[in-house]
């Protein structure tokens, strides 16, 4: 059954997990439930005895991830064990996996079943799953998204960063998990929207005060601005409203050099 009623934030609750009832925080604001989740529903506000039985099967997975890793060496199995995981219940116990080639983990069954009797289910994560059950620092200085309020993955990629006009360092565009960074994605949709209102890169424009034509060099989406370089130097900051566009035949039959490009 359902709890009744908003949870301030920081309420210890009951939630349906992925793969069973599980104990969480709460972070925001209530939103209201969508009917076709399959899981992230509140069950109930957390008992003091929810609360001591979550503690003690998150020391026992502690314990046995640490074991099967000692076991996983003892047998030189090429595999890193990430994160072993109860749900509330203890009917399942999830053991999260990484290796480079497929591999059989079957002989660590036998090391689980002699300390839980819960069905045992072994899966591979990718780095960002690891990124998300280890946690780490983000670029902002802050608990990286994936393991602070994330539910699942998205794509991201670089084509986000060419129309939010990033230089495309790896390094920076990278997070802990060397994947490109989740955060690219949250403001994806505004910035398509701003740069409908500017001329492509390269495209050939006028200054209507000035007179002088140029080529658009770069584009500031969040300003409403474009850089023009021109036979006489270089204007920065010009708004895209006191520029005219100029039709060039090369663009091609049937196709307007302005129209919104975001390659960088």
């Amino acid at each position: 059954m359902l709890s009744e009623g908003p949870h301030a934030a920081g309420t210890r609750v009951v939630v349906q997990g992925k793969r069973g009832p599980e104990v969480a925080t709460v972070r925001g604001e209530p939103q209201a439930p969508d009917p076709q989740a399959r899981y992230g529903s509140v069950l109930r506000v957390a008992t003091a005895e929810d609360l001591a039985c979550w503690e003690e099967l998150h020391r026992r997975a502690e314990d046995l991830k640490w074991l099967l890793r000692a076991r996983a060496r003892e047998r030189d199995l090429p595999v890193k064990i990430v994160a072993v995981e109860f749900t509330l219940d203890e009917s399942l116990v999830t053991i999260s996996y990484s290796a480079e080639d497929r591999i059989e983990l079957g002989g660590l069954i036998g090391e689980v079943r002699g300390h839980t009797r819960a069905r045992v289910n072994f899966t591979a994560v990718g780095p960002r799953e690891q990124a998300q059950m280890i946690g780490a620092l983000g670029a902002c200085g802050r608990g990286n998204c994936s393991s602070t309020h994330l539910q699942e993955f998205s794509p991201v990629s670089i084509r986000m960063a060419r129309d939010q006009q990033l230089p495309l360092n790896p390094e920076k565009l990278s997070g802990p998990c060397g994947r490109l960074l989740c955060c690219l994605q949250f403001e994806h949709a505004m910035y398509l929207e701003l740069l409908r209102d500017l001329p492509r890169k390269n495209a050939k424009v006028c200054h209507t005060e000035s007179g002088a034509c140029g080529k658009v060099t770069k584009l500031h989406p969040l300003s409403g601005t474009v850089d023009v370089q021109t036979d006489q130097g270089l204007l920065t900051g010009v708004p895209a409203q006191a520029l005219t566009r100029v039709l060039d035949p090369a663009a091609g039959k049937g196709r307007r050099p302005d129209a919104t490009a975001t390659d960088a």
